[in-house]
């Protein structure tokens, strides 16, 4: 309102001292601009109370209404000051014909632009009403419209932006809900499987149907591997979740990379000796420090050895490669498994992903949680493990991000 006024008053001088400036007196300067500001000055307002009236009308309507008021005040000041000036009849003839041809042109282009405007709007509102939670993006048809204003064509962008923001996070949420419903099956079936056994053990035990010392050993220590196996499916299930919570708490400290890649192919040398792979670790002669959680990174190279023997067939091979650039640590784990299908690749990471339909235990020790922990592990640290398929197999890599004066 401020700078409306301030703009109102600045016109006015400027038309009172150009009137001056033309050759009028101070008093014919001063009634002129009077009687063409008093004049504007009620249409203004009438103009005003129409906007009022019309605030739920089309955004055309109100345009084409605000600018006839501007046309409407001017013609009104100028019969007025034509008036006062004692104009001949011909010559006011002639003003009233061209204010009736210039409003009838600035009309029908004040008409024009609004429609124009409106239909930008209506783009916009199209693009908000879009924005649908589902994730569905309607079809456009045919190549979008165009914008004719700067702030409508930002606003568009933004909710075209947003809308694609919506829609792939919607595509996460149903991907990592069908993990999690798939998840919970798998689960519950790698769950009632090992219990069932224990049971009917535990109830030949007790009700002494088998009494051989070497059978009751055997069952003895069968019900305590597959105790242990749900022990750790249940502790997978723990840390998971606080991954996914982001209530981890990593205790870092600096650390041998080629320490940390010498145990874990250590530990899981026995494993690949029982099921006849060949494990190897390659560790160049200049060592790489690494800020890390030790247990946690540990944790990582054995999901993915243990991932990696798991679908080895017998006689194939099983490499981990460490390297390291000025900016990150890498390590490489290599097997055999002959591939992962193209269409499978992205989903490696997902909840309880396994790469095939087979549930029995003896073919799994684990719910398919390894290379999602493996996953969250390396983001707590700030680094990323990727796949891909190579010529024998697949390569996991790990990338940890190094500190500057590494």
């Amino acid at each position: 309102m401020r700078v409306a006024l301030a703009v109102g008053g600045i016109g006015l001088a400027v038309a009172w001292l150009l009137a001056l400036a033309l050759g009028d007196s101070l008093a014919a300067a001063s009634e002129v601009v009077a009687l063409a500001a008093g004049a504007s000055l009620v249409l203004s307002l009438t103009g005003a109370g129409l906007m009022v009236r019309l605030r739920n009308r089309p955004l055309a309507v109100q345009i084409w209404v605000e600018v006839m008021t501007m046309m409407l005040g001017l013609a009104a000041g100028v019969v007025i000051a034509s008036w006062r000036m004692f104009l001949s009849p011909a010559d006011t003839k002639a003003v009233l014909v061209i204010l009736v041809a210039a409003g009838t042109v600035g009309s029908i282009t004040a008409l024009a632009m609004a429609t124009t405007l409106n239909r930008a709007v209506g783009v916009v509102a199209g693009l908000a009403a879009s924005l649908d939670q589902s994730g569905q993006r309607p079809c456009q048809a045919g190549p979008p419209q165009p914008i004719p204003t700067r702030e409508l064509s930002m606003l568009a962008a933004q909710l075209s932006d947003l809308g694609d923001q919506l829609h792939a996070s919607a595509r996460r949420e149903r991907s990592l809900d069908a993990s999690r419903r798939e998840l919970v099956a798998w689960v519950s079936h790698d769950l009632r499987t090992p219990l069932a056994g224990i049971r009917a053990m535990s109830e030949a035990l007790e009700d002494g149907v088998v009494s051989d010392p070497d059978t009751v050993g055997r069952y003895h220590r069968t019900i305590r591997a597959e105790v242990e196996r749900l022990t750790g499916m249940v502790d997978d299930l723990f840390r998971l979740s606080r991954i996914h919570a982001g209530l981890i708490n990593l205790q870092v400290e600096p650390a041998s990379l080629s320490d940390l890649v010498s145990d874990a192919v250590s530990l899981a040398t026995p494993v690949a000796q029982a099921k006849g792979v060949r494990l190897t670790g390659q560790v160049p002669d200049g060592d790489v420090s690494v800020t890390l959680a030790i247990p946690e990174f540990l944790r990582v190279l054995r999901n993915l050895l243990d991932n990696a023997l798991r679908h080895t067939p017998e006689g194939g091979e099983v490499s981990v490669q460490m390297g390291a650039s000025p900016t990150e640590a890498v390590v490489a784990v290599r097997d055999g498994c002959g591939g992962i299908p193209e269409p499978e690749l992205g989903r490696v990471f997902e909840l309880g992903y396994r790469g095939d339909s087979a549930r029995s235990p003896g073919s799994s020790k684990r719910a398919g949680l390894g290379l999602a922990i493996a996953q969250g592990l390396v983001s707590a640290h700030g680094g990323r493990l990727l796949v891909d398929n190579e010529a024998q197999g697949c390569c996991f890599t790990v990338h940890l991000p190094l500190p500057p004066d590494s």
